[in-house]
């Protein structure tokens, strides 16, 4: 299963050094600005995540543990680390490897990669409000669409 964006080539895995994300610097910069402007807020964005993804497919929530904010935490960290590395291939294929792995063990299928997604935009839409611009999303989705591929094929999920 491949997640798909608006504009984004995602019909093949790419080598490692072909690192297609971000297409441009402007969609780089609306990505880290945006996330910048959520840094405050992390800890009840984190929640909200959690809360939007479960009420999009409430059989994930079998898979985490009880303790959301932890892992909500952990969650926007690693998002701030691959935005932080966005430009750095190789360290950004071993993260998201061991993600995928991880994810896999968790027993997370590639179709529940979509709902993270569109839990993801949600949340940033409830969070940023107004400044969450048809193009911020439009950045967020074709970086979510590479990053959730990468994961899906690097973590041999099915």
């Amino acid at each position: 299963m491949r997640i798909a964006a608006a504009g984004v080539n995602i019909a093949q895995t790419l080598p490692k050094k072909e690192w297609p994300m971000p297409e441009s610097a402007p969609q780089t910069a609306l990505i880290r600005e945006s996330f910048d402007e959520l840094r405050s807020r992390l800890a009840p964005a984190s929640v909200n995540f959690y809360n939007a993804l479960f009420a999009r497919a409430p059989h994930l929530r079998k898979l985490f543990r009880d303790d959301l904010a932890g892992q909500g935490m952990r969650f926007m960290s690693t998002l701030g680390y691959i935005i932080e590395n966005i430009n750095r291939t190789d360290e950004l294929t071993d993260r998201l490897s061991e993600m995928g792995r991880i994810h896999a063990i968790m027993g997370i299928r590639a179709a529940d990669f979509e709902p993270m997604g569109e839990a993801l935009m949600d949340t940033f839409r409830e969070e940023l409000g107004p400044r969450f611009t048809p193009e911020v999303e439009a950045a967020w989705r074709a970086a979510y669409a590479d990053l959730s591929n990468r994961i899906i094929a690097l973590g041999e999920i099915s």
